[in-house]
């Protein structure tokens, strides 16, 4: 059984979810307030994203506020986090919400790779963007493959991200 909860006055309505098809829309009445809403069950692509971003978070890109964004954390998996401006159908898995134009969406890819003994090993490259990925104030060459650490600062345009390794906390920052 699955339980939603009406938008209106918040009154929790059970149903049945296996008698019904992935991807089908589902119209329900509150018994509460008589509110009618719609529910789309989830289809196998939103079952393969909610499984992707259930996968071990090995660090974090701490993208800092300016007059483009609000400040924001974007999780970094094991693979490849291809990190760029947000885009509908861009190709970045890390994507940074912004309005910031100096941003390619497919800015940069950040390689992670977990190690024996614990933690991760984050090899950043850059996308190739436009306006060049910056590392410590030191420009990426479109070849150059460089090892990220614990602190360590990128430009983006006119973002500027931390790499932080391991998981958020509620005790940092």
């Amino acid at each position: 059984m699955k339980r939603i909860r009406c938008p209106k006055c918040d009154e929790a309505i059970l149903f049945d979810e296996t008698q019904y098809e992935p991807g089908r829309v589902l119209v329900f009445t509150c018994p509460g307030c008589n509110k009618k809403f719609r529910i789309r069950m989830p289809d196998k692509a939103s079952a393969a994203r909610r499984a992707e971003e259930e996968a071990e978070v090995y660090g974090r890109l701490v993208v800092l506020e300016n007059a483009f964004q609000f400040r924001q954390e974007i999780p970094l998996r094991e693979g490849e986090n291809v990190v760029g401006r947000l885009v509908k159908g861009t190709a970045a898995n890390a994507p940074i919400k912004t309005v910031d134009p100096s941003i390619d969406t497919t800015h940069c890819i950040i390689s992670v790779k977990p190690q024996p003994g614990g933690g991760a090993k984050f090899i950043l490259r850059d996308g190739p963007s436009n306006t060049g990925t910056f590392l410590r104030g030191d420009i990426l060459a479109d070849k150059d493959r460089v090892v990220l650490h614990e602190g360590d600062i990128l430009n983006l345009g006119a973002a500027t991200a931390i790499l932080r390794e391991g998981a958020a906390s509620d005790e940092e920052e």
